[in-house]
């Protein structure tokens, strides 16, 4: 598939926005989109789940961002969330997969709660 395929006004293919960078609220890189976290009901993206730490993909955390509490900025070309690296110290996170569990309801809402985003 082509770029033109893959970004269209204001759509974007999922693989794009995998491996993007996220910024922090000071402007400095804080990690990248790893995935997106997709409601199978509404089709809406709930989740950015971004990599931290580690190195060259080993040892990252995981930490689920609400979508809404990203924009988009073209000047840098990635995510700008509202909070700091600093900040991410205290985040809901995960190290692998098995350790977190999306379909409890109270997860999602912690993570919510910690960004200032409605459940």
């Amino acid at each position: 598939m082509t770029l033109e395929g893959r970004e269209t006004g204001n759509l974007i293919g999922s693989d794009k926005v995998e491996g993007t960078a996220v910024y922090g609220a000071d402007n400095q890189k804080i990690g990248s989109i790893e995935r997106l976290m997709i409601d199978k009901t509404s089709g809406k993206v709930s989740y950015a789940v971004l990599s931290f730490g580690g190195f060259l993909g080993i040892g990252d955390d995981h930490y689920p961002l609400p979508w809404q509490s990203l924009k988009y900025d073209t000047t840098l070309g990635g995510y700008v969330a509202g909070i700091t690296e600093s900040q991410l110290n205290g985040a809901p996170k995960y190290r692998d997969e098995g350790g977190w569990n999306w379909n409890d309801p109270a997860v999602g809402k912690s993570v919510n709660d910690y960004y200032g985003v409605p459940f």
